[in-house]
């Protein structure tokens, strides 16, 4: 297959495409503004660069479907569901197990302070004749062995199990990271792989329309933000939620009034997340799309940065840029800032909730109601409780970032396609490249006619060209024969067959394109050769780039066919560039060629040896040719003079100017006068007046 040389048409300016409709059963892909369009009330395009097109979608919906994505992995998020159970667990039981260390301890203690062979009911009452009835039911509780210090033996056994218990704990947590880990990678590599596959789909004016910065932020900055937040937020919430119930579940056991107090947290806590969330998140999706914005805008300006230095627009620019980069700030200090209040707000609602729970508890101690080890397994639980919600409010800002850039990624998943080829497909056996436009109709807008009733024929072997003024609509008929657009009436046939019913790879096959604007990919010359043809061998990719005079200058390279050249190609002149190009055309030996001013940027010499080249290229197939250079189609077995879609004008070079007409008038504005106007009228004398131009002096 025959790839064209650039994805970007070119379609006339001021041509706008309208919304996407529904048509039956199908889906009429979205007619959306060409590369070029004003927008509406004025002003170049690049001033809606960025811009939204639709409302962006609600923070619950996004993260559902971003969830659902995870949905072909459930065995691997059973493994790290068990695996967090496992691991919460044994990180919950872990204080309440140390809180019998501490018992031991202060067993220890109040053991030392009494009588050594009296029983404990003797040390209680004796309390309790001294008029210590607190301590009388301390010593009951905790049960202390009378003139017994601390059992060191048992404490160490206790250690030694908490020690282990935070150990496998730790190691169940390491896995469960490492599985969760490859799932989101995975998912985020289906993710990148759909939307690979989307860009496949989407038709042409969908490209048309969106700023290339803007595109690629979406592909690459909000996919890759989108597998941070799911890596960071997924591991988190679900360990701080079996936190939550496994903490709240012990709190309960140990002491139901402590944990009443502690719950009262919850409410308050959810209550403050939700109230800044709600606030914050219009904030995200401002961040990104202003992000957007600012890639756009950057890409443009240094992928046009010659014409900036050369019109002297660099202050304009850098205005421009400054206040895209303002808007970013804004939003993004918005949000941080919004976001950043929950953590503080949660931090304030738990140390309540800490001092309550030491004050009560110490009371409780003291009434003997309590053990010391219990109070001191709680306070670290109502630290344990408040610590996972601290840290599912600090990862709500990473959490509706990442929802963010979903919506984002989704609005382009859900972009209208392009039709679905046929099936099944009609193919055309033996192509010889006869064209016919039977009363084809096409328009960007509804409302802007472009091309009415066109009817022509290109028999095969033919050479047709295509000329007249800018914006009559050439670019865009050659378009239609390679079904980057879709007709509004009529059909366009190939050999007979109505080019809708074939698959477009079996179409575009039989085409080969050369572009005004030159495309070439980072690589060597011999590789962007052979992108005409893949399976070509060494012989047939030096035998066309000899006949299209690329061997000339390549074997004056230090690498020749082996040097390689940026997606730019900025260490290749224009012109080499362009000989590139056709070269890689002539090596796909298509049985339909077109070419679009595929000459305009090659010196004069090397333009006469092209045209020997072409012709031979053009030799036994049909070959459309837009050109302005009036001199490169003399001998076209059919000339097309084409003005506001309409042509005008057909027939030879010398019929054409025997009609002395539209043709007559380009014919004699390029090589019998110094400035003829289109309408026939002379310029005037000592030289050509600029229409609208400032005087100067």
């Amino acid at each position: 297959m025959t790839a064209p040389q650039n994805g970007n048409s070119n379609p006339a300016p001021n041509q706008a495409n309208p919304p996407a409709a529904e048509d039956g059963a199908r889906v009429v892909p979205a007619r959306l503004p060409a590369a070029g369009a004003r927008r509406p009330g004025g002003g170049p395009p690049w001033m809606s660069a960025g811009m939204p097109v639709e409302k962006s979608m609600t923070f619950v919906p996004s993260a559902k479907r971003l969830l659902r994505r995870l949905s072909p992995y459930r065995g691997q998020l059973s493994l790290v569901v068990l695996l967090a159970i496992s691991s919460v667990a044994l990180a919950v039981i872990g204080p309440k197990i140390l809180g019998h260390a501490t018992d031991v301890i202060f067993r220890g203690v109040l053991g030392r302070r009494l009588p050594e062979g009296a029983s404990l009911d003797q040390a209680a009452a004796a309390a309790r004749a001294g008029g210590q009835e607190n301590f009388a039911e301390l010593l009951l509780k905790t049960k202390p062995i009378p003139g017994v210090g601390i059992n060191f033996e048992q404490l160490g056994q206790i250690l030694l199990v908490v020690l282990a218990i935070y150990v496998v704990s730790s190691l169940l947590a390491w896995a469960q990271g490492w599985v969760l880990n490859g799932v989101v990678q995975r998912a985020v590599l289906k993710l990148r792989a759909d939307v690979e596959d989307k860009l496949n789909r989407l038709p042409l004016p969908y490209f048309d329309k969106q700023p290339r910065g803007e595109l690629l932020s979406r592909v690459t900055n909000d996919i890759d933000n989108v597998a941070q937040s799911l890596q960071q937020t997924l591991s988190q919430v679900l360990t701080s939620l079996l936190t939550v119930v496994g903490v709240v579940t012990l709190m309960v056991w140990i002491s139901p009034l402590l944990a009443a107090v502690a719950l009262v947290a919850v409410p308050l806590s959810f209550l403050i997340t939700a109230q800044i969330g709600k606030r914050s998140q219009k904030q995200f999706i401002a961040q990104w799309k202003h992000t957007g914005r600012l890639n756009g805008h950057i890409e443009e300006a240094f992928t046009g940065h010659e014409l900036v230095k050369v019109f002297g627009r660099r202050k304009e620019v850098e205005a421009d840029f400054e206040t895209k980069n303002d808007e970013l700030y804004k939003a993004a200090f918005g949000a941080q800032f919004v976001s950043g209040i929950i953590m503080p707000a949660m931090f304030f609602v738990g140390n309540l909730s800490y001092v309550v729970i030491a004050v009560l508890g110490g009371l409780r101690v003291a009434s003997g109601t309590m053990t010391l080890g219990d109070v001191q397994a709680f306070i670290q639980y109502s630290r344990q409780f408040t610590q996972p919600l601290t840290q599912l409010a600090s990862m709500a800002n990473l959490l509706q970032s990442g929802v963010a850039s979903a919506e984002r990624v989704f609005d382009l998943l859900d972009a209208d396609e392009q039709l679905p080829d046929p099936s099944p497909a009609v193919e055309v056996h033996q192509p010889h490249g006869r064209v016919e436009f039977e009363h084809v109709s096409f328009r960007y807008t509804p409302d802007t006619p472009l091309i009415d009733d066109l009817s022509l024929v290109a028999e095969p072997g033919h050479t047709v060209a295509i000329v007249g003024p800018t914006g009559a609509g050439k670019t865009t008929l050659v378009n239609l024969v390679m079904r980057f657009y879709e007709l509004d009436g009529g059909r366009i046939t190939l050999d007979g067959v109505d080019i809708t019913t074939m698959k477009r790879e079996t179409l575009r096959g039989e085409i080969g394109m050369v572009l005004q604007d030159t495309w070439l990919f980072g690589g060597t010359i011999r590789d962007n050769i052979a992108y005409g043809n893949p399976s070509a061998t060494e012989e047939q990719i030096h035998a066309a780039a000899e006949a299209t005079f690329v061997d000339r200058f390549v074997r004056s390279l230090p690498d020749g066919y082996d040097t390689v050249i940026d997606e730019e190609g900025s260490n290749v002149s224009a012109g080499e560039r362009q000989l590139i190009t056709i070269a890689r055309a002539f090596l796909a030996n298509p049985s339909l060629l077109i070419l679009d001013e595929a000459t305009s940027s090659v010196d004069t010499r090397t333009e006469a040896l092209l045209q020997r080249a072409m012709a031979a290229l053009r030799s036994d197939r049909t070959s459309f040719v837009i050109a302005h250079r009036l001199s490169t189609i003399r001998d076209a077995h059919l000339i097309l003079v084409m003005e506001k879609g309409r042509i005008v004008e057909q027939g030879t070079h010398e019929q054409l100017l025997m009609a002395n007409g539209a043709y007559r008038r380009l014919h004699d504005a390029q090589f019998t006068q110094a400035a003829v106007d289109l309408d026939g009228s002379a310029a005037p004398a000592g030289g050509i007046a600029l229409a609208g131009a400032p005087p100067r002096g």
